[in-house]
């Protein structure tokens, strides 16, 4: 069942001092951010690995 089959237009709606903006990023998207950007830079450093050995010769 999903939320929207819980919804009621008529009911008190969001609390005054809620916010509807979440102030953090879910903890799964900061974990895969970070995989992608160690990852990333470390296909980076083989392939400046792969191009400076092979520069040299």
């Amino acid at each position: 069942m999903s939320d929207s089959e819980h919804y009621d237009p008529l009911g008190p709606g969001r609390r005054a001092d809620e916010d509807p903006q979440e102030k953090r990023m879910p903890r799964g998207v900061i974990i895969r951010l970070f995989a992608y950007l160690v990852a990333g830079h470390i296909i980076a450093a083989f392939l400046y690995l792969l191009f400076a050995v092979a520069g040299s010769k």
